[in-house]
């Protein structure tokens, strides 16, 4: 809607403006038809481009899915033999929700998702509730979308049938080891050479793309100095003891936090496995880890924490012990007609929970973006627009959880109790304008959780078209 106002128009007479800040003060209008100002939309479809995507993981799958969906032919090429995922328990908060369910992933996921209550923040010693998130129904009312957590393989088949009912072609055994961003072509191992009219690197931390994006200069790493186990616990053995079966009883998320250290739960497979992800200090060298001792290390990491916790530690018959670092912020995720999204542009520590659901926005972003496109010659703008909206939302996504490794693992003391005591209001049910807990801090809420990808780069490309009138 566009203001046409005379001199004359009483103020409370002029339409809305959508905020450029966090805000959730315009959240009853959206209710209302015609009150809240559009902003022009691409024309989806206009320019079919045949688009070569590097990648069958989370990120490859959701951006194949959003080009096709957009307009675009998108072939998937995978190095590994055999599709699957490595690991354990994933989130899919409300930001990456929404996206998926426009993407009409919610009957495929419905059957491996678990829906929590709410995120409950622990004292490392006894257990107490110092922090809490309601997720049920807050999340849904205020982000139209659910907080769910899942096995990440069970993440990946639901990706992986929706792909293939859309009729998406992954070549398996497929592993690029050359790009040339100039002329849009990847070439394999085997020396098979395919060109398109992009390509989309989601190659991973590990990213071939991302030398060939910085001009083979390696991106720097920030190692934090830790790193997390992770073990899933049966279920069935936890309801039979007394001590620990109680934690079952409602879904929900449970965080232990303390000095350097944090233990991570919540139950996935739809509720039959109980998801711990244990961080801790680290600054070894990952060659030197031996798997044999792994289950004893991690025991002896929490001993003298909440008995209820170590006891659940106990029963872990096995685990794995995995790095964790973020990426630097990159300046340039593109080169040519090549751009990588996901872990090869922004690797992340899991302390927001977010690493995943940025490769989700990324995906539909880049998508939008190429809709706006009306000639091959726009693919430069359509990146560049890209790369810009998504730098920041990714950089600033780094930052925030790096803070988390802080926030949660303040030893006993001043800090500790300070931050403690500024939880308090949302574990008795009062009203608090801020926390230290960024689930529930209303500004960091409304911008990790309420931001629309989609919308961003509508207000970039509109930017910049007045720009270029000017």
């Amino acid at each position: 809607m566009v203001s046409r106002e005379g001199p004359g128009t009483v103020p409370s007479q002029r339409p809305l403006t959508m905020p450029t800040y966090p805000s959730n003060c315009l959240q009853f209008a959206k209710t209302i038809e015609g009150t809240l100002p559009t902003l022009p939309k691409p024309t989806s479809g206009s320019l079919g481009l045949n688009i070569l995507v590097v990648g069958a993981g989370l990120g490859g799958l959701v951006t194949a899915i959003a080009l096709t969906q957009a307009g675009h032919k998108a072939t998937i090429y995978e190095q590994t033999a055999v599709l699957g995922e490595v690991g354990a328990g994933i989130q899919i908060p409300s930001n990456s929700a929404r996206i998926l369910f426009k993407l009409g992933l919610e009957s495929y996921l419905k059957p491996y998702v678990t829906t929590p209550e709410s995120i409950s923040f622990r004292r490392w010693q006894n257990g107490k509730v110092i922090g809490k998130t309601r997720l049920i129904p807050d999340f849904v009312n205020n982000f139209h979308a659910p907080y769910y957590v899942v096995h990440r393989a069970d993440f990946h088949s639901a990706l992986y049938q929706k792909a293939q009912d859309m009729g998406i072609q992954i070549r398996l055994g497929a592993r690029v080891v050359d790009y040339d961003s100039a002329l849009g072509s990847i070439t394999l191992e085997d020396g098979t050479r395919y060109t398109g009219d992009l390509i989309v690197a989601v190659d991973g931390i590990k990213s071939v793309a991302r030398n060939v994006i910085l001009d083979g200069e390696k991106m720097l790493f920030r190692n934090p100095g830790f790193a997390a186990y992770r073990a899933v616990v049966d279920v069935n053995r936890m309801r039979n003891d007394p001590d620990v079966s109680w934690i079952l009883e409602r879904p929900g998320l449970n965080i232990w936090i303390g000095d350097s250290r944090h233990v991570m739960t919540y139950t996935i497979g739809a509720g039959k496995a109980f998801n711990m992800v244990l961080s801790h200090p680290d600054t070894s060298d990952p060659a030197t880890w031996d798997v044999q001792t792994a289950l004893q290390a991690m025991k002896i990491e929490f001993l003298g924490w909440d008995p209820v916790l170590t006891k659940i530690i106990g029963m872990v018959e096995k685990t794995i012990k995995w790095p964790l670092v973020s990426g630097s912020l990159l300046n340039r995720w593109t080169r040519g007609k090549l751009v990588i999204l996901g872990d090869a542009a922004h690797a992340m520590l899991p302390y927001m929970s977010q690493g995943a659901a940025m490769a989700v926005e990324d995906g539909v972003a880049l998508a939008r973006s190429l809709s706006y496109m009306q000639s091959q010659e726009q693919l430069t703008e359509a990146l560049a627009i890209f790369e810009k909206v998504r730098i920041l939302r990714a950089g600033q996504m780094q930052e925030a959880s790096l803070l988390n490794g802080q926030l949660w693992h303040f030893a006993d003391g001043p800090m500790q109790e300070a931050r403690d005591a500024a939880m308090e209001p949302e574990v008795e049910g009062l009203s608090f304008s801020h926390s230290p807990n960024q689930w529930s801090d209303p500004a960091t809420q409304m911008w990790c959780y309420g931001y629309e990808a989609e919308r961003e780069i509508d207000q970039a490309w509109a930017e910049w078209r007045g720009l270029r009138k000017e």
